[in-house]
């Protein structure tokens, strides 16, 4: 009798447990219904089951990126487009986690949970997708970037509406003929399915000094008055500190323009690691940027167990730094702001977010990265070294403000090119950042494309400048 009612139990138990879980999984079903379908398991679902019928997506001026023709997924026209926006739209695979088409596949296929994907055309309200980019300038910008065959990002943004105007990451392919990657080309595509503007971080070299400039200004009541000797090396903490050249007699702000390595180096020790990381934290470098629900890859700066030499180096961008390419777009749009980031957005309309249980505040002004007067001060340095350095002749009459970086990156691998900075023109509020992998100087190779990023995309925002 015991035998029989001990099993008795079990039994009860295991069928509660049973229906509990049944019930569990019905509430996940209704409640989150669209994530589930956007899971990437239900990849059928972005295939013919899906994005066959599917809304379409458009770039900032109505221009179809990609659309649903007779049953078919089909892309924009221009091979440069495609590929360009390839990270940012996507293919019909889930394999760019980030893109559109990945990330808002139920928005897009207009799934309903009584529906299914069966809801009748009479029943379905658009489900197209309006983006922030320009066609133009994200083509103009991929084919800059990917004449040098290397991976890297371009990402142009407007710092008072947060608004993504270009957003370009290499390498890349065709989503209208993809590639088969098999274990012989894999080689030949590592990487590809990264958008190396949300998702990389890389060396910064140079564009770091913008962050120890801050410091300095910040820490050393002097420093406009302060000069340094740049003979093209000087040892600091045991080891010798380079500089691609002697520079000779420098102040603050020639030190940035021709980007000397001794000054930097100096000013990081003297202003020591507790400032240095206080600055670097405040501006946002070891936390992720969120572009409409998805976090960026975090930049990084610890000097915690640095020696001498070592925190010396990650005052002029080496030792152990990194930065995201869309992280250093959004601090060059807050200097621009008086020190307030605004935040970037991809999407012309975040409202159907909200369903998807992404809550974003695009009317926020976003964190102070700089206190107001550091960044009026980093604004006039940034300024100087267009002016003084590089050429006010740039970027096709706009008032643009700076930096290069050269990263050395090891393992006898050439150094990552970066150009940093955005337009002072009231009709062309743009921040950019470029780097490419594997080049060399910055001015010679991110230089270029950033350059024709902000030309392509002041003319779609009908700036005066470059008329």
């Amino acid at each position: 009798m015991k035998r029989i009612l001990r099993r008795s139990t079990m039994i009860l138990a295991v069928t509660l447990v049973f229906i509990g879980g049944l019930g569990f999984l019905a509430t996940e079903l209704v409640m989150d219904a669209e994530d589930w379908v956007d899971h990437p398991f239900n990849a059928h679902i972005s295939d013919n089951g899906g994005l066959s019928q599917a809304g379409a997506v458009f770039d900032r001026n109505g221009e179809a990126l990609a659309q649903t023709i007779d049953g078919k997924r089909v892309y924009n026209e221009s091979e440069s487009v495609r590929k360009g926006l390839l990270h940012v739209v996507g293919d019909n695979s889930v394999n760019i986690s980030t893109a559109v088409q990945s990330m808002y596949r139920s928005q897009l296929t207009g799934y309903s949970l009584i529906w299914g994907l069966n809801m009748p055309k009479s029943l379905r309200s658009s489900n197209d997708i309006t983006l922030t980019v320009d066609a133009k300038t994200c083509a103009a910008a991929y084919d800059a970037l990917s004449a040098y065959d290397k991976k890297g990002a371009c990402v142009v943004y407007n710092y008072k509406t947060g608004e993504v105007i270009c957003s370009v990451s290499t390498l890349a392919y065709d989503p209208q003929a993809p590639p088969k990657i098999t274990e012989e080309n894999e080689s030949e595509y590592d990487g590809v399915y990264l958008d190396n503007v949300l998702s990389s971080a890389y060396t910064p070299g140079s564009i770091f000094k913008i962050i120890t400039t801050a410091a300095a200004v910040e820490s050393i009541p002097d420093i406009y008055e302060r000069t340094w000797e740049c003979t093209g090396s000087k040892e600091i903490g045991g080891s010798d500190v380079t500089c691609v050249e002697a520079h000779g007699t420098v102040n603050l702000e020639q030190a940035m323009a021709h980007s000397c390595n001794i000054a930097y180096a100096e000013l990081a020790v003297e202003i020591g690691e507790e400032k240095m990381t206080e600055i670097a934290e405040k501006a946002g470098i070891n936390d992720s940027v969120d572009v409409d629900g998805v976090k960026t890859a975090k930049g990084l700066y610890d000097v915690s167990k640095a020696n001498t030499n070592q925190l010396a180096w990650s005052g002029v961008g080496q030792y152990n730094d990194k930065v995201n390419p869309m992280q250093m777009a959004v601090l060059c749009g807050a200097i621009a702001n008086g020190g307030k980031s605004k935040s970037p957005t991809l999407l012309k309309d975040t409202s159907f977010l909200k369903s998807l249980g992404i809550d974003i505040n695009m009317s926020s002004d976003g964190d102070e990265l700089f206190a107001p007067e550091t960044a009026d001060k980093l604004d006039k340095i940034m300024r100087y070294t267009i002016t003084d350095y590089y050429g006010d002749n740039l970027f096709g009459g706009l008032s643009v403000c700076a930096k290069t970086g050269t990263a050395e990156v090891g393992d006898d691998k050439e150094p990552t090119a970066w150009m940093v900075g955005y337009a002072k023109d009231e009709d062309c509020p743009l921040a950019f950042a470029c780097v490419v992998e594997e080049t060399g100087f910055g001015f010679t190779y991110a230089g270029p494309v950033a350059e024709t990023a902000m030309i392509q995309a002041a003319k779609s925002l009908g700036a005066s400048a470059v008329q």
